[in-house]
């Protein structure tokens, strides 16, 4: 059964070391995507986020992140990923492998996810949450900007730490005429 990304309940969000003394949080604004369950176990998952809806509450540092140093969000609008394989671990918590695509290259990457039980909500709309966490380092997508600091510290680390919470919402099938 295909569920559909609520925008409006969904969030990506990324955390780096800054320094290397404190982290820099930052999240995109818009993204789209769509959760398959079968039998209430997830078994696909799917997101389209736009690079130039990052935000990290500081307007320099957004668009310094969306220029060729980092996203390049003019020549590579999208990030997109796509699950490959998800593994039931037991009580709603899954590993889901999946593509990322940034920069125009593709890696794989690993993310522990919980999924909700589905409710009803007060609309008679059935919905379901998807939690999900995972690292990355953003070299592999030719994020490589950086400079060099005292004692040789770097100013952005390379290891990323992402966090999702999704919120989807059944898709209903059109009725045959």
């Amino acid at each position: 059964m295909a569920w559909k990304v609520d925008p409006a309940h969904t969030s990506v969000e990324f955390s780096v070391r800054h320094m290397a003394i404190t982290t820099v949080r930052g999240r995109f604004e818009k993204v789209e995507g769509s959760v398959d369950l079968k039998d209430g176990r997830l078994t696909e998952m799917r997101a389209s986020i736009q690079a130039a809806s990052v935000n990290t509450r500081e307007p320099q540092r957004d668009e310094h992140l969306r220029s060729a140093d980092f996203f390049d969000a003019a020549n590579y609008p999208q990030l997109e990923f796509r699950s490959t394989r998800i593994e039931p671990r037991g009580e709603g918590r899954y590993l889901v492998v999946g593509d990322l695509t940034m920069r125009g290259q593709t890696h794989p990457v690993e993310l522990t996810a919980e999924v909700t039980d589905v409710i009803t909500d007060p609309y008679g709309q059935k919905r379901v949450g998807i939690s999900a966490e995972g690292t990355l380092r953003r070299s592999q997508w030719g994020l490589t900007w950086n400079a060099t600091l005292e004692a040789g510290r770097l100013l952005v680390a390379d290891q990323v730490r992402i966090a999702v919470e999704v919120e989807a919402t059944e898709v209903q099938e059109a009725a045959s005429a």
